[in-house]
């Protein structure tokens, strides 16, 4: 083979990082998807020649530059809302983003150790790892299923395989380029080049065909009448019992002009700073005025049941809808801290307002909208592509709320919107997004953004969403398939191995 020259450690010390940098830069906001797929290019050549032992430096140094691009943005929450020195919420960022950058060092050590040397393992056992790491980051230590490749191609050719693959399918097809064009500069034999341009357009040719494709269908000709409020309410008011009262003068004010105009008015995350049980003189007048509109009023608001020492992280829906939802997926250090009696104490962070919820059940029952069932997801939870696509299945319609003023003006908000792009797109349904300082949109079916508010403003987000029946491939079957093949292909490459290419090695 051509081109395996061993790479100096200089070079590797900055091509690592900047191959995982690439990664953020094919996200939002920058959407310059290219950029995912030259990661891979690299990161391939980078574990090519290396030895294991090499791999998890290299592996860590790409993990360094993909999560320190890609989620610095917790330093905002960290200094600006949890009030850490500068010096500590770098410090915490860092770790936070370091520790991360592990996994990519078990990634690379994986790949070299067992799977380089597969049948395939340079062409396809890349690409299957690197989809069942991304899984790992769906449920490893509560999960953080952030900056996967496939969110990048939401516009592309590849979006076709969404509703059918889910983004690990994204992700596979991503990763599975990346390798057909590194083997192909390194390789450049003409029989090979050919054949893996003939992998590459079958892939991205087979998106564009399915991409038209019509997998759920419209419930009515009535599309629903909907206004997403997004208040503005700066963070450090919003637990501050003197804004209490102003907090909630300033959502009747922006909501009652609209009950009868609107069939659904949603309010975001924590809207009601306040506990359900003792907001019923604010909330039941309103209710009513609501219900007698024929109006489905929705709102984020604490849970605090009566007689019970745990509280939740809630939505619920009053007026002309019912129902109340306690939030599953919590974010630690958010929501909740691991390790509380250690932690809590030692910096103000770990001590901000609504960070000891607790998860409510699985299998709750949607929310209810006049006649429709409505899907609800609080914040990081629409993240969980296998939650949402369960969800899917019984359920009209998708609502996500949130409160991502935690993270200021910074990417973060951007990429938590792809991703809700992304549910939509998979699961063949609406998706209603309200935030309280941006991003506040509407999504359609096919994962397009219809209509998004201003950012930092208070803002009445006014349009319309369609109810869809039927069910897409992946609502029906969530992550398993893609899942178990790329496990499957790996343990076929293994058994490969051992049948055949083990005598002549």
């Amino acid at each position: 083979m051509q081109n395996d020259k061993p790479l100096s450690p200089r070079l590797v010390l900055w091509l690592a990082p900047l191959s995982g940098a690439l990664v953020t830069l094919s996200l939002a906001p920058f959407n310059l998807w290219p950029a995912g797929v030259l990661s891979c290019v690299l990161y391939s050549y980078l574990l090519c020649t290396c030895t294991p032992g090499q791999a998890v430096w290299r592996g860590w140094l790409y993990g360094i530059g993909l999560f320190g691009s890609g989620i610095s943005w917790v330093y905002v929450s960290i200094h600006v809302h949890g009030h850490a020195s500068i010096p500590l919420a770098v410090t915490l960022t860092a770790l936070f983003c370091m520790a991360l950058a592990l996994l990519h060092s078990l990634f690379a050590w994986t790949y070299v150790r067992f799977v380089r040397a597969l049948p395939g393992g340079m062409l396809v056992g890349f690409p299957a790892l690197w989809v069942l790491f991304e899984w790992s980051r769906d449920w490893l230590l509560t999960g953080f299923p952030w900056l996967y490749l496939g969110y990048a191609h939401l516009g592309t050719w590849i979006s076709g395989w969404a509703p059918v693959t889910g983004v690990f399918g994204l992700s596979l097809i991503v990763a599975l380029t990346g390798t057909c064009l590194f083997l192909a500069w390194r390789s450049r034999q003409p029989v090979a080049v050919m054949t893996y341009a003939v992998i590459i357009i079958t892939l991205w040719g087979g998106g564009a065909v399915l991409k038209p494709t019509q997998w759920v269908a419209r419930a009515s000709a009535e599309p629903l009448k909907v206004a997403l409020v997004q208040p503005n309410v700066p963070q450090e008011h919003k637990w501050d019992p003197t804004w209490y009262q102003p907090i909630l003068t300033q959502l009747q004010e922006m909501t009652e002009p609209l009950l009868g105009e609107r069939d659904l008015i949603i309010w975001p995350e924590s809207a009601v700073p306040n506990y359900v049980q003792r907001a019923g003189d604010f909330l039941d007048p309103l209710a009513e005025k609501a219900r007698a509109a024929e109006t489905t009023l929705v709102t984020g608001i604490p849970n605090r049941p009566l007689a019970s020492r745990e509280y939740y992280n809630s939505i619920i829906a009053r007026g002309y809808g019912r129902g109340d939802y306690l939030k599953q997926r919590l974010v630690p250090f958010g929501e909740y801290i691991p390790l509380e009696a250690q932690l809590r104490g030692i910096i103000e962070f770990f001590d901000l307002p609504m960070s000891g919820f607790s998860p409510g059940p699985a299998d709750q029952e949607p929310l209810r909208a006049g006649a429709y069932r409505v899907a609800p997801f609080i914040c990081y939870e629409i993240v969980y592509g296998g939650l949402v696509a369960r969800a899917a299945q019984d359920t009209d319609l998708f609502i996500t709320i949130s409160n991502d003023t935690w993270f200021g003006d910074s990417i973060g908000p951007w990429q938590h919107l792809q991703i809700a792009q992304m549910r939509g797109r998979e699961n063949g349904r609406f998706v209603l997004r309200a935030t309280n300082n941006g991003i506040t949109a509407i999504i359609d079916h096919q994962g397009r953004l219809v209509q998004r508010a201003p950012q930092f403003q208070s803002h009445v987000l006014l349009g319309e969403a369609e109810v869809m029946l039927g069910t897409t491939p992946f609502g029906s079957f969530g992550n398993l398939p893609i899942i178990v093949g790329s496990a499957g292909l790996l343990l076929l490459m293994a058994l490969m191995y051992l049948a055949f290419w083990r005598d002549v090695d």
